[in-house]
């Protein structure tokens, strides 16, 4: 079995911190950010998609200082599926430069994780 990776067939193997990830996008509103979460899920991109309303953004963007309301989208995934995650965002995405951030999980509530895990294909 690859490093980083645990045996899918035994429900009893310890969880390899960092197996898992939980990534970040931003959207302009929450029809597109439904829309994606539901597809992410739908294309097992995702467990979870939790959509998190009127978030503030203070950005840099093309010489100037920005400030615009975001819905955030939180996402649950295998970090081995961040590159398929982070490709689907840029085609999907109405933003030219779509924000995609994912921190690897160092640990959690062992069925949880377990259950990400299950529903994410490798």
């Amino acid at each position: 079995m690859a490093s980083g990776s645990r045996d899918p067939g035994d429900p009893g193997a310890p969880y390899v911190p960092g197996s898992l990830s939980a990534a970040f996008v931003t959207c302009p509103n929450e029809t597109v950010a439904k829309e994606l979460a539901r597809t992410m899920v739908e294309k097992q991109l995702a467990a979870c998609v939790n959509i998190l309303p009127h978030v503030t953004s203070i950005y840099e963007w093309k010489g100037k200082v920005e400030e615009d309301s975001e819905v955030l989208l939180m996402i649950k995934t295998r970090s081995s599926r961040i590159p398929a995650l982070a490709d689907f965002v840029r085609s999907a995405h109405p933003y030219e430069v779509a924000e995609v951030v994912a921190v690897p999980v160092a640990q959690g509530n062992p069925p949880y994780l377990r259950w990400v895990w299950d529903s994410v294909p490798p």
